[in-house]
């Protein structure tokens, strides 16, 4: 990662040591990019397996009664957020060392801490990244590079503070999003909390579904559905510390959801066409890659035979047609030796690459 996204004029250097309390995916990650940048990381959890395991992995050492963290960042789950962030503002008493959280709810931590004597040395904040894996192995230093980190100072925070966790974000790669505690929690019901929800009702009609029914599964089923597979105490912990937002959003759904019912019911096209066409609306305003703003783009989907090297040879020659393929899927055809991939590109650039890969014998359509 190149040094000046590391940090920018004016931020404290950030010299360590840092605590990291609770060595699952997201602790080990952040151990390991802050040892990526050369920072002492003292590690904390209250499981023995996972700090063999993360110190194994040399995301850092476990802590000693006579370390002293300059940082202390906790990353355990929801329901133990506010008790582990009192006990850090505690252990650190008198020794001005600022105190973070990475929790997907910023409210409820917050006011565990408010009325603590050292509540202006805390500062809440929240990396947009993760994975379908969890604990120490699945940690990478490279988990937060060019990821939204939420920072979320509340009215008491230290300015020194804050600057010190945004000096922790761009340290470990990831991209400062500003919000308030109040403002953080509304924008994750919306984009994070509600869709899993939501996506967790679709797959909930599949897992009693006819095996018939189950066998024209397709890749839009299987987008809808992906993060359903979630982890259900994990996900019932963070809707659950987030249920004032949460609810107010599914409000609006379920005025939207009788909508729907009654436009199918009665066959008005018009007013159903209306409510698809305001999705449609909604996936074009979804920020692109690097944070940009949304791009017209198309699906080129590609027959690959189910063969060793057939993926690296179409990838190849997609390099060759010099298109850019901003993302990849696959969905395999449980009937056939073959899978069908979807290369989403560009718009204007879809029909290049469609007849740069015919003219390389390969069958295509969008």
């Amino acid at each position: 990662m190149p040094e000046q996204d590391r940090a920018r004029p004016g931020l404290p250097e950030l010299t360590g040591p840092v605590e990291v309390v609770g060595a699952g995916l997201l602790g080990t990650s952040l151990g390991l990019a802050c040892r990526r940048a050369g920072l002492e990381v003292l590690l904390t959890d209250t499981s023995a397996e996972n700090l063999r395991t993360a110190s194994g992995l040399g995301a850092g050492r476990p802590r000693t009664d006579a370390d002293r963290p300059a940082l202390v960042v906790v990353a355990v789950p929801p329901d133990h957020l506010g008790t582990v962030l009192l006990a850090a503002l505690d252990a650190t008493e008198g020794t001005g060392a600022v105190v973070t959280d990475v929790g997907s709810v910023k409210g409820v931590p917050l006011a565990a801490v408010a009325d603590h004597p050292g509540a202006g040395r805390y500062v809440g904040s929240h990396p947009m990244a993760g994975s379908e894996r969890s604990g120490p192995l699945a940690g990478n230093a490279a988990l937060f590079d060019g990821r939204p980190w939420a920072v979320t100072p509340h009215a008491g925070s230290d300015p020194a503070a804050v600057e010190t966790v945004e000096a922790l974000v761009r340290l470990a790669g990831g991209v400062p999003v500003w919000l308030t505690p109040a403002e953080h929690d509304r924008a994750v019901a919306r984009t994070s909390h509600v869709p899993h929800l939501l996506s967790a009702l679709v797959a909930g009609r599949l897992a009693d579904g006819p095996e018939n029914h189950l066998a024209l599964s397709g890749q839009g089923v299987r987008d809808v559905t992906r993060v359903a597979a979630g982890d259900p105490r994990l996900y019932g912990q963070i809707v659950s510390a987030n249920a004032d937002a949460v609810v107010a959003l599914l409000d609006e759904v379920r005025a939207e959801l009788d909508r729907v019912r009654d436009a199918v019911g009665r066959g008005d096209r018009a007013a159903l066409e209306q409510v698809l066409e305001h999705g449609v609306a909604g996936t074009r305003v979804i920020p692109a890659k690097h944070g940009g703003p949304a791009r017209p783009m198309a699906s080129v989907w590609v027959s690959v035979p189910d063969h060793p090297g057939e993926l690296a040879r179409l990838l190849a020659d997609a390099v060759a047609s010099e298109v850019n393929i901003e993302d990849i899927r696959i969905d395999h055809d449980p009937g056939r030796p073959t899978g069908l991939v979807e290369l989403l590109v560009e718009e204007a650039r879809a029909e290049h690459l469609l007849g740069s890969l015919e003219s390389r014998g390969w069958s295509t359509h969008r």
